[in-house]
């Protein structure tokens, strides 16, 4: 088949995904192989592609690529995420745009607006992985406010109520005044702020003196309702029981004692706003003290502010601070950098707040959740990623699954009265309307007289259910797809999500179905940039993947991002790795191209050419053995970087110099075959990285039917391998470089020929030698006595004797120059190893390392004096 002369990535990956998408290559359904099942982390429904999701994706598609060519029914669950923060905050900013508020529309009218922003906008991501290649089932795509997930979600909700692991209650939240809603302890984010640390004084009843206090918050003193000393601390002792005023407000407030108070922190003593700290409100639950919330749902001052009613609290601050000065109420003001919680959904700085909200309770359910880790029945990839979840795991707290939102699942609790108890938690409005007359013993209770509650579900509680929700596992516990595709396979996902998801889906597995999720955890590095910044728009340090494909191609970013991806490890992204991944693929163009253009001829092969052939077969037996040790590691880069090598270094650089015909002559069709053969089967490695590529380049091999498209290839599993044949090729590969070297380095055409010596008896591949660097004749045992180029292949000599035309007296000095450096680098190395310290101290592999340094650089140096000898 006519092939073209530069690989054109955009045509290729077009034609292909439409052609594996039409044929259901991606289509999984229940048979009697063993299935592999990845479902996709899934991304925001506001979300478009980045950097970490290239990363992640491609991962993905690779192993569910392999899989699909190893005898394993493939299964790759896509969909996206409500993100109940992000999508809110997107449609009340385009409700602004038009000019609607959200406060002056139903929440009918809000989900209406909110939907049709999701159908609009949602499915964006979802897009762009198609341009990476990802090979999702895109039948079975899922999202998290669907119907039957919705219904999933409401489900669980009320069998865990039920169990009594949901309760509602009043708590200290963190408040998102931006959001407008709570959120939980791993979604702040603090950050280091500089600010100041301001002394007010607070006067001490029946007395003109002052007790000072020390803030960062001055504006929270509406709320103020005790000072807190140290009981130990002697200088406070005379004001335990005393009253103080709270400056400005002039409101009368205790002086009480609590070991909380750091004695050495500030003065020593500690204004108590319950409403606003979360530390005051556990020392004011302690003291029985009253709780004055001085702050709405904006962060402003509200009501108790007074003159400050309605006003930003930073704006107060500047204010208040102003005011405490004039009035001679603040003693001094210091600056002070301290770390501030903010929203990692909108990075505005959190409020703690009282507020009564739902919460899940984790002890029961984290144990379990905790010991299939530990145990290794799921298995975390890298190990060390156990000791961080265990310690989360081992201090865990209730789940704060309760949102002030929209945009979500309701929750499915309806209130019947005024009372704290007068309330009942069902599927739906007629079961809760049942519950609630037996409950109240109000037989005459009418749909209308219940109310639901108005908040909905945290977002990871609905995604904590997805490896099951995906096959609808909580609605058909034994359907046949989740009878058969779980517990899914591999999980692959960020460190970052390892408390929001990771943990949530193991207790939610175990919790509901009494299984596993998933029997692996591939926890992918973060991509940073050069000053290992990580990547995000606000910083700009993030290219754009879509232009990224649309510049190199997919296959190649692929291989560029993964070539420097180890598990775990942050990924230093350089957009140079993109052209090694296209200078890879037109390599492999050109590889193809080359065969191609070979005339065939029906003759037999030559010696030099079968000793390749057998070298390579066993190579790519080795390398095969190897990169199937990479991926049960999970080492995924290592497993390309053993495919690159086995591609560019060994069949491009060895194997197809070692075959290919003289100029103007033919190939044996013989190794013709065998050559096409190793080529096709190179191409089944190299799809699951380079998946474009890799499919047009074996559909021009042959004309292919449907059913033989590369997508579903078996791949060759490793053979049987010479170990000693391959390192014997090594030992070839060493002295045509080693000749190569010579004429280099002695400005001697290549097609020179040369002849050398060696003594070596043990001796492999003479008419590849021959070949590949020009050699005339090899002389074995015998020694010339010629002045030579001699170089050392472990622990044979080669000598070629110099041509008459060389210059001896630069070549004695040159020779001279490399022993001078070779004896001080030996005198810096048996200096070390002189050194008792060093020899005791040091790891064994170490010490060994300095050892085997030393005794080349003797064998160097013995080399080097034999040369100057015969040299003259």
């Amino acid at each position: 088949m006519q092939i073209s002369d530069k690989y054109n990535p955009q045509d290729t990956e077009r034609k292909w995904y439409q052609y594996w998408s039409e044929n259901g290559f991606f289509r999984s359904v229940p048979d009697d192989r063993p299935p592999y099942t990845i479902v996709i982390p899934p991304p925001n429904v506001t979300g478009i592609l980045h950097m970490g999701h290239m990363l992640n994706n491609t991962i993905q598609d690779v192993l569910v690529r392999r899989a699909r060519m190893t005898g394993n029914n493939a299964c790759w669950v896509p969909g996206t995420d409500h993100a109940s923060i992000a999508t809110e905050a997107k449609v009340v900013a385009k409700l602004k745009s038009e000019g609607i508020s959200k406060n002056d529309i139903s929440r009918e009218e809000f989900m209406k607006h909110a939907w049709e922003w999701k159908e609009k906008y949602g499915g964006t991501i979802l897009e762009q992985l198609k341009k990476l290649g990802c090979s999702c089932d895109w039948s079975r795509t899922r999202f998290t406010m669907e119907p039957e997930m919705s219904a999933q979600v409401i489900k669980s909700f009320v069998e865990l109520f039920n169990k009594g692991l949901i309760y509602r209650g009043y708590r200290m939240i963190n408040w998102d005044p931006e959001a407008k809603t709570n959120i939980s302890d791993e979604e702040v984010i603090f950050k280091e702020q500089n600010g100041k640390l301001y002394y007010l004084k607070y006067k001490i009843e029946n007395s003109e003196d002052f007790i000072i206090v020390a803030t960062t918050r001055p504006e929270t003193i509406f709320g103020d309702v005790a000072v807190c000393v140290n009981p130990n601390d002697e200088r406070y002792l005379h004001l335990h029981g005393k009253k103080v005023t709270v400056p400005i407000v002039g409101r009368e407030i205790p002086v009480i004692a609590d070991e909380y108070v750091d004695a050495e922190f500030g003065t020593g003593a500690l204004k108590i706003t319950p409403a606003q700290d979360v530390a005051d409100y556990e020392i004011g639950s302690r003291h029985n003290l009253q709780i004055i919330d001085c702050l709405d749902d904006d962060a402003n001052l509200n009501h108790h502010g007074l003159h400050y009613e309605g006003k930003n609290r930073f704006e107060v601050r500047k204010a208040i601070a102003k005011e405490l000065e004039e009035k001679g109420l603040l003693e001094k003001a210091e600056d002070y950098v301290n770390k501030v919680g903010t929203s990692e959904r909108t990075g505005a700085v959190i409020e703690p707040k009282i507020s009564q909200q739902w919460f899940l309770k984790m002890d029961e359910i984290a144990k379990p959740a905790l010991d299939v880790v530990m145990n290794d029945e799921i298995k975390f990839h890298p190990e060390r990623f156990k000791n961080t979840y265990r310690h989360w795991m081992e201090n865990i707290r209730d789940w704060n699954i309760s949102r002030q939102l929209w945009w979500g699942q309701q929750i499915p609790a309806y209130y019947y009265g005024d009372g704290e108890d007068d309330f009942v938690v069902a599927e739906n409005a007629d079961e809760a309307l049942a519950l609630a007359k037996e409950k109240s013993g109000n037989v005459e209770l009418k749909p209308e007289n219940l109310k639901q509650d108005e908040d909905v579900l945290d977002t990871w509680f609905s995604s904590w259910l997805w490896p099951i929700s995906v096959f609808n596992g909580l609605i058909d516990a034994e359907n046949q797809d989740v009878r058969y595709y779980y517990p899914t396979t591999d999980l692959v996902t960020g460190p970052d999500i390892i408390f929001f998801w990771v943990a949530r889906m193991i207790m939610a597995g175990l919790e509901f179905r009494n299984e596993i999720p998933f029997r692996n955890v591939y926890f992918t590095g973060i991509v940073r940039d050069k000053q290992r910044r990580k990547m995000s728009k606000s910083l700009g340090n993030s290219p754009d993947p879509i232009e990224l494909i649309d510049k190199y191609g997919a296959d190649s970013v692929r291989v560029g991002i993964l070539l420097s991806s180890s598990a775990g490890n942050d990924l230093l992204f350089d957009e140079d790795l993109m052209l090694q991944g296209r200078n890879f693929a037109t390599k492999i163009w050109n590889a193809y191209k080359l065969i191609q253009g070979w005339e065939k001829a029906d003759k037999g092969p030559r010696n030099a050419e079968l000793q390749a052939i057998q070298w390579f077969e066993n190579q790519m037996n080795k390398s095969i053995a190897g990169i199937q040790e990479q991926f049960e590691k999970f080492r995924i880069s290592d497993a390309l970087h053993i495919v690159y090598k086995l591609i560019w270094d060994d069949f491009c650089s060895w194997y197809l110099e070692a075959v290919k015909p003289d100029f103007g002559e033919p190939v044996s069709q013989k190794v013709y075959e065998k050559t096409i053969g190793f080529f096709g089967e190179l191409l089944k490695i190299l799809h699951p990285f380079m998946p474009f590529l890799t499919e047009e380049l074996w559909q021009n091999l042959a004309e292919r039917k449907v059913d033989e498209a590369l997508i579903i290839a078996q791949q060759k599993p490793a053979g049987n391998f010479n170990e000693e044949l391959i390192s014997k090729f090594e030992t070839t590969k060493e002295i045509i470089s080693g000749v190569r070297n010579y004429r280099q380095s002695k400005g001697i055409s290549p097609r020179e020929s040369v002849e050398f010596y060696t003594g070596s008896s043990n001796f492999v591949n003479e008419d590849l030698i021959k070949k590949l660097a020009n050699v005339s004749e090899i002389y074995f045992s015998e020694k010339t006595e010629k002045p030579s180029f001699s170089f050392l292949v472990g622990a044979s000599e080669i000598s070629i004797p110099l041509s008459e035309n060389l210059d001896l007296q630069a070549e004695k000095e040159k020779t001279e120059e490399e022993l001078i450096y070779l004896k001080g680098f030996l005198a810096s190395v048996e200096k070390k190893l002189s050194n008792e310290k060093f020899v005791a101290n040091a790891k064994p592999e170490i010490v060994e390392n300095e050892r085997k340094k030393q005794r080349d650089a003797q064998e160097k140096i013995a080399h080097l004096e034999a040369k100057l000898k015969s040299l003259g």
